[in-house]
């Protein structure tokens, strides 16, 4: 077997520099400290029409500081992990502290409130992983989308990746904790038809352990099987329909709320969701659940990046918004206490209905199935949502034909009410996971 790459840094060299960062911002005068100190490598192959195109090395470290000067907040980081870098980099972040205004929200979290015992989250699988394996994989994986359809014209490639990493977190209330995570990745991305009529798509795999990654060759073979079914697209009559989010898409309707639901859109105002706390946001058999401690989870983490311990929690019950999206700050803000979201949500899951994609296709009976979306057409404030698209044109509760060059135009606060079912289809790609999910109408453009 391959040996497995290692970090250039013991785990407790990284806890020692977090520790000579907090002394000298206690000895130069910072009333408070922060400190994040991490390392990662990994490797990335691409192969495109059996040939190899990129072999990639990253290895990268760094070390970010905040000092606190009473309410006065100052940040500086650096690549070098030298004694004098870090005085230097204190010092920084100490000056530009004192350059900056008051504010009464700034500081750490509260002490009472900091992550203690860390359950061990399974976060670290290390795949052994040559280059000359990761070029097999990649090839096979192209491979199988060529030996899937004849219709499968050309390539934009196939990649294999595999990352690591490890940090520490640390502050001058008496916090430290960190961890080594992985997280590997098999794509595949192809080119089907000829001349004109050629339509690309893509497919992929993702998680902290290689071993629960899909097949190779059922990456390729998904791949291929997207393209080709996109060939023969066309334009759809402009009308109001029910539009069916396939899973990979659905997640991002999670991102909204929460982007919708954050501390940070919330007290500036520029939310839809403003003042819902409490209130239905979306149809009662709704439930979306927040579980941080998940094992191998890609959004797992035992404290956001406050320090603040996470917990699980129902973020919607029944349809109803019992929870934001806080960090300290924005908690303080808002005249309230930190959710430990501190860097974002934490494995944000919907609850999967009944049914999978068939069975939605069937629910909806004539309707619009998207599977690309096109630009980034959604205001926040007002909760507007227009977005370019393609997918399939769906008759009978049967997939009739692809769909392209369209406009889906709706509200959130609507799309998110207007739920009518959720799929058990979920793909495990990161933060946030969902089934394929059907709403009432949005607005379909095209001809």
């Amino acid at each position: 077997m391959p040996e497995v790459a290692s970090f250039s840094y013991a785990f407790s060299t990284l806890q020692q520099l977090a520790e000579d960062v907090l002394k000298h911002a206690r000895d130069k005068g910072a009333s408070a400290c922060e400190v994040d100190v991490s390392e990662g490598f990994g490797q990335s192959v691409g192969v495109r029409c059996d040939e190899v195109e990129t072999i990639e090395f990253n290895r990268d470290k760094g070390i970010g500081i905040t000092i606190y000067s009473g309410q006065r907040k100052g940040y500086a980081s650096t690549s070098d992990f030298s004694a004098q870098a870090l005085r230097e980099t204190v010092e920084a972040a100490l000056n530009i502290a004192r350059f900056t205004a008051e504010d009464d929200c700034a500081g750490l979290a509260e002490a009472a409130l900091m992550a203690k015992d860390c359950p061990n989250l399974d976060l670290y699988h290390p795949w052994a992983l040559t280059v000359e394996d990761a070029i097999t994989t990649a090839r096979r994986c192209e491979q199988a989308a060529f030996d899937a359809s004849p219709l499968v014209s050309n390539s934009e490639g196939a990649s294999v990746s595999t990352q690591q990493a490890h940090f520490v977190s640390a502050n001058s209330l008496g916090f430290m904790g960190g961890y080594p995570t992985s997280r590997h990745y098999i794509s595949c991305s192809v080119i089907a038809g000829e001349q004109e009529a050629m339509q690309r798509d893509d497919w992929y795999t993702t998680r902290r352990c290689a071993d629960e990654l899909d097949d190779p060759a059922t990456v390729g073979r998904i791949a291929a099987e997207r393209a080709v079914a996109r060939l023969g697209g066309r334009k759809v009559k402009t009308g109001e329909f029910p539009v069916l989010f396939e899973a990979p898409l659905a997640s991002g309707l999670l991102g909204s709320l929460v982007h919708a639901a954050s501390g940070g859109a919330l007290y500036r105002k520029s939310s839809f969701l403003l003042d819902h706390l409490g209130k239905r946001v979306m149809p009662e058999f709704v439930q979306i659940s927040e579980r941080p401690h998940i094992k191998r989870g890609l959004g797992s983490s035992a404290f956001d990046s406050d320090g603040v311990a996470t917990y699980d929690r129902e973020v919607v019950t029944d349809g109803i918004l019992q929870g934001y999206f806080l960090s300290t700050y924005t908690a303080r803000k808002l005249g309230m206490q930190t959710t430990a979201n501190a860097g974002g949500s934490h494995n944000l899951i919907i609850k999967p209905g009944d049914l999978d994609l068939a069975g939605l296709l069937a629910q909806m009976g004539r309707g619009l199935l998207v599977t690309e979306l096109l630009g980034h057409g959604v205001n926040y404030v007002t909760g507007d949502y227009s977005r370019g698209a393609a997918g399939y044109w769906v008759e009978n509760g049967k997939i009739a034909y692809p769909v392209e060059e369209i406009t889906i135009a709706g509200n959130l606060k609507a799309m998110l009410a207007g739920i009518v079912a959720v799929g058990n289809d979920v793909q495990v790609r990161g933060s946030k996971q969902s089934g394929s999910i059907l709403l009432d109408r949005m607005t379909v453009a095209g001809e």
